[in-house]
């Protein structure tokens, strides 16, 4: 059933992503080369102050000679005040490893001008995917939370685009992450949890890069209200159908990040035949209001969106 839902929705994405990110900025054979074109992407790096970070972080991973080949490569890269921002204040306190699996997942293995991105995955040369979407104002976002903020630096050997985040790639699933939430000092999701354990959709929730979803997740008092207005004591008392119903309407099919967003976008979800209309304005999916501080909540199958309220079909 899972299976048919989503290839039936297939047809609205192109209406919720559709567009190319970045502004072109590419070069024609007749324009004059630019200064720094000498220079390989680590060089480049090296000549430019607001890389100090990324450049001590390439020389520690052993990546330098990697990221100087004769190769057409991108990289997405990070300032020093986005290092700053992860916690990452110096490179030696980071296992090499670690590192090298953090700097490698910023590079692509081809080089992609800014005329050529468009909304959707990204393989890095690390093996993971990054996403790339498209803000109302234009700005273009990677993973949902790293903004570019400029594009298209070359060098001899590739291009370089610059972020304002270290971006990490996802580790663990939509219901590994909201799990992790039940076990912290101060709860949260509990309820949605809980409710999608009685319904048997956990393994929905659960999977890899291959599937992509977006789940809208009420917070434990969004639950405790939708109780008080049906005037019992906890999701058990909801009958079985209607429980699973109301959870499949906060699944969209799609890794849709807030950028992503559009008003009066109507998103299709897992409950067939039933969609959920954006409210930019308010902020708002339906008559739930998202919760700005948790936005974009990473996962290997998805995204988390927190919202103050259960949404009923």
């Amino acid at each position: 059933m899972m299976d048919s839902m989503f290839k039936g929705n297939q047809k609205f994405l192109g209406l919720l992503f559709s567009g190319v990110l970045l502004i072109s900025s590419s070069c024609s054979d007749d324009d004059p080369v630019p200064m720094e074109l000498g220079k390989n992407i680590v060089e480049f790096a090296q000549s430019d102050n607001r890389f100090s970070s990324l450049v001590a972080a390439v020389q520690r991973a052993g990546l330098t000679d990697a990221l100087s080949v004769d190769e057409e490569l991108t990289v997405i890269a990070p300032t020093d005040q986005a290092f700053t921002d992860a916690g990452i204040t110096d490179v030696d306190g980071i296992a090499v490893d670690d590192l090298k699996t953090i700097l490698m997942y910023h590079v692509v293995p081809s080089e992609i001008p800014s005329s050529a991105v468009s909304s959707g995955k990204v393989i890095s040369l690390e093996g993971a995917p990054f996403y790339i979407s498209k803000d109302p104002d234009n700005k273009a976002w990677v993973n949902g939370h790293a903004e570019v903020i400029e594009t298209d630096l070359e060098a001899s050997n590739g291009i370089i685009h610059v972020i304002n985040q270290v971006i990490m790639k996802p580790t663990m699933s939509i219901a590994e992450i909201a799990n992790g939430y039940t076990q912290e000092t101060n709860p949260e999701f509990t309820q949605l949890v809980g409710a999608l354990i009685r319904v048997n959709l956990v393994d929905a929730v659960n999977g890899g890069v291959e599937d992509d979803l977006t789940v809208f997740a009420p917070t434990d008092a969004a639950f405790q209200q939708l109780y008080d207005d049906l005037d019992v004591d906890g999701f058990e008392d909801i009958p079985l159908e209607t429980l699973e119903n109301v959870l499949m309407y906060h699944v969209v099919p799609a890794r849709a990040f807030s950028q992503d967003l559009r008003d009066e976008a109507e998103l299709p979800t897992l409950l067939s035949n039933y969609t959920l209309t954006v409210d930019l304005a308010e902020l708002s999916i339906e008559e739930a209001g998202l919760n700005t501080e948790l936005l974009n909540i990473h996962a290997t199958n998805g995204v988390i969106h927190v919202i103050d309220k259960v949404m009923l079909p």
